[in-house]
């Protein structure tokens, strides 16, 4: 237990001091670990060192009242926290322990409901976006953004049959067995609107969102924006270009953009010549796939393909549900954010629909003898990244590695005494560059602000430095590790 207390804020760790006099200061973590996946306030743990100072014994259980208090008359709904102590190095803290709440959203009662809306990101507690409070509300009403009726969309049958005959086409050009084409059924209307494409009422046929985005007609129809860079870091493009109209449309385009700017190889097998991609062609396109059918449509973000010399890149808009992690992700867990999509997508063969696609794409990277992909969380958006081959980039590696060495080596290293801390953080912005100070953070398990205080320190020792924009930039060594 006392491992995982202590190694430092995350998504679902926050330490307090002491209690802080305006609970306010932190009510924002209550409701933000109400409308995630919960956590736990330490109150007397020193946020910035760790260092166990103890909450007062004399008055402790007149403060584990306070809390419960403050916290019940604090927040809508109201949230019940479980409240306990633990005595370690014999002093003791209060734990305070909050579950994910089911009624969503949560807020801070005396702010109101769009100010007082609270969310965990990157370990920080943050004033929830008009578009995550949109999709908490949904969420605690067990709706989805894509069964809502797309208001301002008129169709008629025609447009109904339209759709139904070219999901069936896509559906037989996915199918490979001539037995399994023959078995494709038709789509019709019921069946669009048993899976919430449509919706009847009063004898009234009503598209939903789904539909909108399945015909390209959402009033903001999103894209997939795609593009090659020149080494390992957004700083140079090679090539960029942006897919619209139907989603499904979309994550063919980007599939075929992805071949075309990869290498090819050839193996025999027996007399045959076969030619073979140097990524697994079917993960690559079911990570396209699933960042269509599982992206938060309620974001304004745009999903983004990136090819670099080291891998390639797929960026989803919106954060994991809360009752997905990682880790069940990995284990072949899946929650549908959007159902109406992936029973469509179901249908034309372009995703399978229960959670199998992670684990098929791990299997099929390591036997091609790939490094593991990587699945992070972070910041609002889920990117994977799946790694190239390392003897593709070898030399444009070697050579980037040299010039930048020779080039940025300062002479005053050996002036500049590094902690155990500037090595961690130097060593993964060595591995990659690219990275923002809220992917430092995840990537260590620290606060952003820590990730900040150690970057501005070296910044200012001239040990780095930041070239381009915060966003699309990276970070440049001007010492040598």
């Amino acid at each position: 237990m006392k491992n995982k207390l202590f190694s430092g804020e995350s998504i679902n760790i926050e330490y307090k001091v002491e209690m802080p006099k305006k609970s306010e200061k932190y009510m924002k973590t209550v409701v933000a670990f109400a409308n995630g996946r919960g956590g736990r306030i330490v109150f007397g743990v020193d946020d910035k060192t760790l260092n166990i100072v103890g909450m007062n014994p004399d008055t402790i259980f007149q403060t584990m009242d306070a809390i419960t208090n403050a916290i019940s008359d604090s927040c809508e709904p109201k949230i019940y926290p479980d409240v306990t102590l633990q005595s370690i190095d014999d002093k003791t803290i209060i734990v305070v322990e909050i579950h994910p709440g089911p009624m969503r959203p949560y807020y801070i009662k005396n702010k109101g409901l769009v100010d007082g809306t609270y969310v965990r990101v990157a370990g920080t507690s943050r004033h929830a976006e008009g578009y995550m409070l949109k999709e908490l509300i949904l969420e605690g009403q067990n709706r989805y953004f894509d069964n809502e009726p797309c208001e301002y969309l008129e169709i008629n049958e025609d447009d109904i049959k339209d759709l139904c005959d070219k999901m069936k086409k896509i559906a037989i050009e996915n199918t490979w067995n001539d037995e399994e084409k023959a078995a494709i059924r038709d789509v019709t209307k019921n069946i669009l609107i048993t899976w919430g494409i449509l919706k009847e009422d009063n004898g009234k046929i009503i598209p939903t969102n789904a539909y909108a985005l399945l015909t390209g007609k959402m009033q903001i129809q999103p894209t997939i924006q795609c593009a090659v860079f020149k080494g390992k870091t957004r700083a140079y493009f090679v090539d960029r270009r942006e897919f619209s109209g139907p989603i499904q449309d979309q994550v063919q385009l980007a599939f075929q953009y992805v071949l075309e700017k990869i290498n090819m190889g050839m193996q025999i097998k027996g007399i045959y010549r076969q030619d073979v991609y140097e990524l697994p062609i079917n993960s690559v396109r079911e990570l396209i796939a699933n960042a269509v059918a599982h992206r938060n449509y309620l974001e304004p973000g745009n999903i983004q393909v990136a090819i670099f010399d080291d891998r390639l890149e797929v960026t989803s808009p919106g954060m994991l549900l809360n009752t997905v992690s990682i880790k069940k992700m990995i284990e072949g867990y899946s929650r549908l954010r959007n159902p109406a999509i992936a029973n469509a997508f179901a249908y034309m063969k372009i995703i399978e629909k229960w959670g199998t696609g992670i684990p098929r794409i791990l299997r099929e990277c390591k036997e091609y003898g790939l490094k593991k992909p990587e699945l992070i969380d972070f910041d609002g958006d889920f990117r994977v990244n799946m790694y190239r081959r390392e003897e593709k980039s070898k030399t444009t590696q070697t050579t980037t590695q040299t010039t930048t060495q020779t080039t940025t080596q300062i002479t005053t290293q050996t002036t500049i005494k590094l902690t155990k801390n500037d090595h961690e953080i130097l060593q993964v912005i060595q591995n990659n560059p690219a990275l923002s100070q809220k992917e430092i953070a995840m990537e260590l398990g620290w606060t952003v602000d820590r990730v900040k205080y150690y970057l501005n320190k070296m910044k200012k020792q001239e040990a780095i430095r930041r070239i381009g924009s915060s966003h699309k930039g990276y970070w440049e060594l001007l010492i040598k590790l």
